[in-house]
């Protein structure tokens, strides 16, 4: 089980560490800077953090187990070419340029040095020397669909969640908001884009069943069966059983089917959680309560889980990355827009509460 967690902040990057029989702030670092995310490489220990300093841009440090964090390289966006333009879904010219780190995950196995990175506005980055320096796949970034997504809540289209089979490290699945689930078979060379059965009750009924129009919020794959996928969309929750080309819908799910973030289980693929909310023009918990939802058995049933959340007077956000699972499956944390974190060592059945006054919660990850 893993005794750290590290919790994203808007006000900096916060350690939490279980000391003997309960959860503590051990440490923080980037005190008052707007920490995006942050991750452990569980292959070398290797801890990453990016940071989004407004005016002065996006930038990423690393730091050797026990060591500092020092600054890295930046994914960049090459020149835009000369006369070229592009248009969001506002009609605003779309920036070459990284706003946002949205998304970081490490290669496979057969692989140390590898990283993935996920953009706003939709670009795709890897590196194969632990960050020392990115390259652009342009092969996503030049498909002719790519200018076709449209974004989200953020409104520029952002590429949050990478997923890279376990099984074969040139398997790699991604989501964009909007633009939908899409993989590559080759290590990012070629992609081609899934998710079909997924349903956009926002768009035309004619339109609802596209895949590029969806506005996929977070997708997660089982590591013990990779052919098995959740996905937490915008009007719904999903799940595929064949790496995400085709995907079922859940229609019943506790109090709501909609929410920002999913968590699978390592070795059962069935076993999910999810934290639902009220959608679109509300955006907070249904009826002033924080709960989690569960499933054991891939959506036919869902267990609400409330013991030890507020259940008055709770309007906490939790965004795509801010709930974490261990890697045993068993421990659970996170946290929200309001700096509430709670951490559950039992699969979500109780939960304790760390801290409500940390700054807005925007990742929560073990390691």
């Amino acid at each position: 089980m893993s005794d750290v967690i590290l919790v994203s902040t808007r006000k900096g990057l916060f350690t939490v560490a279980r000391n003997g029989g309960g959860w503590e702030i051990a440490d923080v670092a980037f005190l008052g800077d707007n920490v995006t995310l942050a991750m452990t490489d569980p292959r070398d220990g290797r801890r990453y953090a990016a940071l989004d300093h407004g005016h002065f841009g996006v930038k990423l440090h690393a730091a050797l187990p026990g060591g500092a964090y020092t600054e890295i390289a930046t994914p960049t966006y090459p020149e835009k070419p000369e006369g070229h333009e592009e248009l969001d879904m506002w009609g605003r010219p779309l920036p070459w340029s990284t706003v946002r780190i949205w998304a970081l995950a490490p290669g496979g196995a057969d692989e140390p040095g590898t990283l993935w990175c996920g953009t706003l506005p939709g670009g795709l980055f890897k590196s194969t020397d632990h960050g020392a320096s990115w390259s652009l796949v342009r092969s996503l970034w030049d498909h002719p669909l790519r200018q076709k997504w449209m974004g989200g809540g953020a409104d520029l289209p952002g590429l949050h969640s990478i997923c890279v089979d376990p099984r074969n490290s040139r398997h790699v699945s991604i989501a964009v908001s909007t633009g939908g689930v899409w993989a590559t078979e080759d290590g990012g060379d070629t992609w081609t884009l899934r998710g079909e059965g997924m349903r956009a009750e926002y768009a035309p009924p004619e339109q609802a069943h596209e895949p590029l129009g969806q506005d996929v919020h977070c997708l997660v794959q089982c590591r013990g069966a990779p052919e098995r996928m959740w996905v937490q969309h915008h009007n719904g929750i999903f799940v595929s059983s064949d790496g995400g080309r085709r995907f079922a819908e859940i229609e019943k799910a506790g109090p709501s089917t909609f929410g920002f973030a999913v968590a699978v289980h390592p070795k059962e693929p069935d076993t999910a959680w999810f934290v639902p909310e009220i959608k679109d023009e509300k955006r907070i918990p249904c009826d002033g309560r924080l709960v989690v939802t569960r499933t054991r058995d891939g959506g036919r049933s869902f267990d609400v889980l409330t013991e030890g959340l507020p259940q008055k007077h709770a309007y906490d956000v939790v965004y795509r990355h801010a709930l974490a699972l261990d890697d045993t499956g068993e421990r659970l944390a996170f946290g929200s827009t309001t700096g509430g974190l709670w951490v559950s060592e039992d699969q979500g059945d109780r939960w304790t509460c760390i801290s409500h006054t940390l700054p807005p919660v925007y990742a929560v990850r073990f390691g």
